[in-house]
């Protein structure tokens, strides 16, 4: 079974395509190609796609998602090149999607499921709007493959509702789907089961796996995950909230909004809109950068804006994990993964600092290793293992498309 996996910003559309034996957790799911489209609605955009040892690039004008994927099917059936006899070979379309509010889980895509999606588009703006646009496009322009859509939320049903309740009046929580959501589901749900099998092949004879995610990237989140399930994680009601990112907030007192609004003379939608663009380490940076590596750069040249920057982050990352910690009652595994987690160095070496009493010990010299892949980077005194795990959401989307399809 050919599953196509779709990752889609506003204007682009990034895609692996699987060649699926089944839904099951240690099933093969063996990666045909990966590709994708690039400025999407501009005059001209760039159509990657990459088979085996093939890569070729096409400039086509593309307006919308909907031929962004009928460019990329036509790369992937191309005679000479392609990896597909037709289109008719892809069984169906699975989106990483991020919030559906009301509806969790893995869902076929109907009007249902795009009506809750939109209800939360609000929380979710740089994420549900293309998405639900894409989906409508490709309803409508393939329609005989099906559509699924894997939430992002879905993985963190299993915390409890004491961590889940913000304390709000009941009658608004029981109307409103105002609840702490979490997001990064794929990412968390694939650390939690390869951190399992490497642990198993170490020998850790902890018969509980108690592991903290820490998937740290232009968006970040933690996630404290027993037996591999969800108990806890930073995120909230919408992917703005949590540890500082790229350019969003994450955690703000919402008494800030009036004095903000007065201040900047700014209504509340054009506020939020400020605080998901402008915000996190961009903002603190000065307006520098939201890019981890170029506020490096800038702290070596003694920029105070950089630096202030990466020690709030810091800072969330590990005020985050002392409440990981607490919720698992400690840890067996430290994961650190994503953009950040897998090549920060010097953020996994701060993050880590001074923290042996409660079990963490880094080995440095491991830390500092220039290696890729996963490996173990804690020192033999440390009483949990600490590891770079590098994250596959995609394959955990494709199983999960095609339990769906098993399903129906």
């Amino acid at each position: 079974m050919k599953v196509l996996v779709a990752n889609l910003g506003s204007t682009s559309f990034k895609y692996r395509l699987f060649e699926m034996e089944s839904a099951e957790r240690d099933a093969p799911a063996r990666q045909l190609a990966r590709g994708g489209v690039e400025r999407i609605g501009s005059p001209t955009s760039p159509c990657t796609v990459e088979i085996g040892t093939h890569r070729s690039q096409l400039e086509l004008a593309v307006p919308h998602h909907g031929v962004a994927v009928q460019a990329c099917i036509g790369q992937l059936t191309d005679p000479e090149h392609g990896c597909l006899k037709s289109a008719n070979e892809v069984s169906a379309i699975g989106f990483k999607a991020v919030h559906g509010g009301r509806l969790q889980g893995v869902q076929r895509i109907d009007e249902e499921v795009l009506q809750a999606m939109e209800e939360v588009s609000s929380v979710a703006p740089a994420h549900n709007p293309p998405y639900l646009a894409a989906m409508r496009q490709l309803a409508e322009t393939i329609p005989e493959i099906p559509l699924i859509a894997a939430f992002e939320t879905d993985f963190h049903r299993t915390i409890p509702e004491a961590r889940r309740r913000y304390a709000l009046p009941k009658s608004w929580s029981e109307q409103l789907p105002l609840r702490k959501w979490g997001f990064h589901g794929a990412s968390h749900r694939y650390i939690a089961q390869r951190t399992s099998q490497l642990m198993d092949e170490s020998k850790h004879e902890t018969p509980h796996r108690r592991i903290i995610s820490c998937h740290l990237g232009g968006s970040s989140s933690l996630c404290a995950i027993r037996d591999g399930q969800s108990v806890a994680t930073t995120m909230g009601m919408s992917p703005q909230t949590g540890l500082p990112q790229n350019n969003r907030v994450g955690d703000l007192d919402p008494f800030c909004l009036p004095m903000l609004m007065e201040h900047t003379g700014l209504d509340l939608t054009q506020l939020l809109a400020a605080l998901a663009t402008e915000a996190g380490l961009l903002g603190l940076s000065g307006g520098l950068s939201g890019d981890i590596r170029d506020l490096e750069q800038a702290a070596t040249q003694d920029n105070a804006d950089a630096k202030l920057a990466l020690d709030v982050y810091v800072a969330e990352i590990r005020r985050q994990l002392g409440g990981m910690l607490t919720a698992l009652g400690g840890c067996d595994a430290l994961v650190f993964t994503g953009g950040i987690g897998e090549n920060g160095a010097a953020i996994r070496q701060a993050v880590c600092d001074d923290l042996q009493d409660l079990g963490l010990d880094l080995d440095v010299a491991q830390n500092h290793a220039e290696q890729t892949g996963e490996r173990r980077i804690d020192s033999g005194a440390s009483r949990a293992q600490i590891w770079i795990v590098p994250t596959n959401e995609e394959v955990i989307v494709a199983r999960q498309t095609v339990a769906a399809l098993q399903d129906q």
